[in-house]
């Protein structure tokens, strides 16, 4: 908020209230980051929105009526901010969902590429999930930032979408929606009702089951790391369901079954033999970040963040993004730290 507070605070507010104000508007951020990155599917766009929401909010606090109203203030400009953002944008999506096919042959999986802004980019639990509280809503929480769930919302209209998020995932009644949104309550249900419904005609044809963040997955993950590191395809594979997807942004590529996973990784995937990992949560699920080695001079490099999804004792999905911005914009360092 520093650049924000150079400029002139709302009209009737003296600089002692802002100042009081700041860290009131700054609690509200990892909630409100949360909710743009479900609105827009992307990372980056909704640090944008959020600031964007922060720098209008503080341009305009004189017309704030009373302090219980900050939220749900806070919530109706980012609403318009993310509203704003997708007007004529076209859906973001998981590369499986853009092509009809997988990938073949393997060899050639690296060959089309995604435009840009085509995919939904992955977020760090700690980025937009909230700490502590009840489990059970916890649970929802994590569900509702999940890649697939994510990517599911970005098939409603933008107003529909926000009505979702707002009633199902945020617990709004309907006339705090409705006035936030500027509309009635009878509108914001018959809302709801319609994106439900299309969420479930698209959730029906994701058949990969949800995820299971029970402890008993740890002892997967530690050899999923250790797999990987050592380059044991053998026992990665092992690791993995039969017919796990495995997807790569900005590449078009996807893959369905380990096998062919293996063979991607003993193929055109060779290139990340003796990369290091570091274990992270993305999405509600377990992930890493990837250093790929440098070459004959030694050193490592920042190269993607796996997202991962868990069932059954199996890996089921995993997708690596190859954005090397994601490692700046959660904090990841350009070497992978000692262990």
């Amino acid at each position: 908020m520093t650049d924000v507070l150079a400029g002139p605070t709302g009209a009737g507010l003296d600089r002692a209230g802002a100042a009081e104000l700041e860290p009131r508007l700054a609690e509200h951020r990892r909630e409100l980051t949360g909710y743009c990155y479900r609105m827009l599917g992307s990372a980056f766009d909704a640090e944008d929105a959020v600031q964007d929401t922060m720098v209008r909010a503080w341009w305009s606090l004189d017309r704030l009526e009373g302090s219980g109203a900050l939220r749900s203030w806070l919530y109706r400009i980012a609403t318009n901010v993310c509203l704003d953002a997708l007007d004529g944008r076209k859906r973001r999506a998981l590369p499986v969902d853009l092509s009809v096919e997988p990938s073949a042959p393997v060899e050639a999986s690296l060959a089309g590429v995604l435009p840009d802004g085509a995919w939904v980019e992955p977020a760090l639990d700690r980025q937009v999930l909230p700490v502590g509280g009840d489990p059970a809503e916890l649970a929802v929480q994590r569900e509702s930032v999940r890649l697939a769930f994510v990517a599911a919302l970005q098939h409603l209209p933008p107003r529909q979408r926000a009505v979702l998020i707002l009633r199902d995932v945020l617990r709004w009644k309907a006339d705090e929606v409705a006035a936030l949104l500027g509309t009635t309550t009878a509108a914001v249900n018959s809302a709801l009702q319609r994106a439900r419904a299309t969420l479930a005609g698209v959730q029906a044809a994701d058949a990969r089951p949800a995820p299971n963040l029970a402890e008993e997955h740890a002892d997967l993950l530690a050899r999923y790391l250790d797999a990987f590191e050592r380059y044991d395809i053998d026992a990665f594979v092992a690791l993995l369901a039969e017919d796990a997807v495995q997807d790569m942004p900005p590449f078009a590529m996807w893959l369905r079954s380990a096998t062919d996973i293996g063979a991607w990784m003993l193929g055109p995937g060779m290139e990340c033999r003796g990369s290091r990992l570091l274990p992270v949560s993305l999405n509600g699920n377990p992930g890493f970040a990837q250093w790929r080695a440098s070459g004959p001079g030694g050193g490592y490099r920042p190269w993607a963040l796996q997202a991962l999804e868990v069932s059954d004792g199996r890996v089921v999905r995993i997708t690596s993004f190859l954005d090397t911005r994601l490692f700046a914009l959660f904090g990841l360092p350009d070497t992978p730290p000692d262990r």
